[in-house]
């Protein structure tokens, strides 16, 4: 689509700008770039961890700030933990994403990876229900990983690896959201599970939710420190660095025939007005909400009693269903997804996943009515399809935005769309905590009681963003 609406002008070479180097690099690339590649998996599992970590323990760490004044309460106050990340992100990232296309995606990287190890620790120390909700909110107003590393992982392999380059950046999330639940699963409250090798005096007795954050802020110091040797792609030393060469320069250089080199820079109108994009935009947006909604909704319901119409599992057996789910995602991802997208096309891969999604969610209340071994099978299996299809949707949206504009625009357009998704996903973990809560308080209603209510809810808005996705204009970019 940009491609197609592209003027082709001439640009000169620059020996010392870091995006010239890049393109040099990509057309003398044989093979796979692996080395790209890490770097895109690191950084993109960085931003994921900490935004997940918390759901295995938020329904226990809610309870022991005593805010809640009954059970059926904690959900309501857990929501909004999760959803400050997302407003802190949302008033930001427009920011960052301008601050990328003018000074480069490396330092806003580095900026970023360097918010997680700080404020990801103090989430860790918070001792109030207050301090929770404003070290997330910190969290998610530094947090610029996403959009930065989307844009980034377009611009640094050759168009033949781009969308690998794409599906390493929603695998690697889908993985984060996945493995960060089973360390917060695992790791939170070792004074309790593991007696033996932390006693309740030490920093970890007293601070019992501080151990996942810590090994989150360890892992992201590792790629703070691996980020300093990453590749600059933003074109920072030559005239395509912000689109300044305008038709006159371009006669002028022409008329002068001073030893030029094709490259394409496209001068498009206000991102607001690129019809295409904004419809990619409102479809990633609904499909966010639901996903982080699924994901708060999924924990809370996993540890409820069953009582409630719960699982009764622990925050151990949560993170163990959601890292067999890591293991599954990462199979599909990087041997499925790749030859699927090419021989169907990717608007095919998005609209079958958003429709094999709704019978799969209306299956989760009934699960909830099994035991023992079928029930760990069951819950394993159903997770490991549903992360799969979400992160087919995720991917294959990922790679028609970054089509829909071009490279001195992708750092705004993804800032955009991380923007307008994190006002999405503020009001998921709010919204689904406060459905859950109310579901929970209605077990005996005639009509969809308890969590039937809840899954069904989640459907309608996967039903909105399958009928969005037959908008006119995402089918023009392919």
């Amino acid at each position: 689509m940009a491609d197609d609406e592209s003027r082709t002008i001439l640009l000169e070479k620059n020996e010392d700008c870091p995006g010239c180097i890049i393109d040099r690099t990509k057309q003398q690339q044989r093979g796979v770039p692996y080395l790209h590649l890490s770097f895109i998996w690191l950084v993109s599992l960085c931003t994921a961890l900490p935004i997940s970590s918390l759901f295995p323990y938020i329904y226990f760490m809610i309870r022991d700030f005593h805010i809640a004044k009954q059970e059926e309460d904690i959900g309501f106050y857990a929501g909004f933990v999760g959803s400050s990340f997302m407003i802190g992100r949302a008033l930001t990232s427009i920011f960052w994403g301008k601050l990328a296309d003018r000074y480069g995606r490396k330092p806003i990287i580095l900026i970023g990876t360097f918010s997680v190890i700080i404020f990801n620790t103090l989430f860790g120390l918070s001792t109030s229900f207050w301090l929770a909700i404003s070290v997330r909110f910190l969290l998610g107003c530094f947090n610029c990983l996403l959009g930065v590393i989307r844009a980034y992982a377009s611009e640094v392999v050759s168009e033949e690896y781009n969308a690998l380059s794409l599906s390493v950046v929603s695998t690697s999330r889908g993985i984060g959201l996945i493995l960060g639940p089973a360390i917060g699963g695992y790791l939170a409250q070792p004074a309790e599970k593991y007696p033996n090798i932390f006693s309740q005096s030490s920093v970890f007795g007293r601070f019992p939710y501080f151990l996942p954050s810590l090994v989150i802020s360890v892992y992201a110091t590792a790629v703070l420190i691996a980020c300093w040797w990453l590749p600059e792609t933003l074109h920072t030393r030559c005239r395509i660095a912000q689109g300044r060469l305008n038709p006159t320069e371009l006669n002028d250089d022409e008329s002068r025939g001073g030893g030029l080199d094709e490259q394409k820079i496209i001068n498009k109108p206000s991102l607001l007005r690129n019809r295409p994009l904004m419809a990619i935009i409102i479809v990633y947006c609904v499909f966010s909400l639901q996903e982080i909604a699924y994901n708060e909704i999924f924990s809370l319901w996993a540890v409820s009693d069953r009582s409630y119409g719960g699982l009764s599992f622990s925050s151990q057996d949560v993170g163990e269903v959601l890292a067999i789910s890591g293991l599954g995602l990462l199979v599909f991802q990087l041997l499925v997804y790749p030859p699927l997208e090419k021989s169907v096309g990717l608007l095919a891969v998005i609209r079958l996943s958003a429709v094999l999604l709704i019978p799969l969610l209306s299956c989760y209340p009934y699960i909830a009515l099994l035991s023992g071994v079928t029930l760990h099978l069951v819950i394993n299996c159903a997770s490991i399809i549903k992360n799969a299809l979400s992160i087919s949707l995720v991917t294959g949206l990922f790679i028609m935005l970054n089509k829909a504009v071009p490279q001195n625009q992708r750092g705004a357009a993804n800032g955009i769309s991380m923007t307008a998704m994190s006002v999405f996903k503020s009001f998921g973990p709010a919204g689904g905590g406060v459905l859950f809560s109310w579901a929970q308080k209605r077990q005996d209603a005639t009509f969809l009681p308890g969590d039937e209510m809840v899954f069904l809810v989640l459907n309608l808005v996967q039903l909105v963003g399958l009928i969005l996705t037959f908008i006119p204009y995402i089918s023009q970019i392919q």
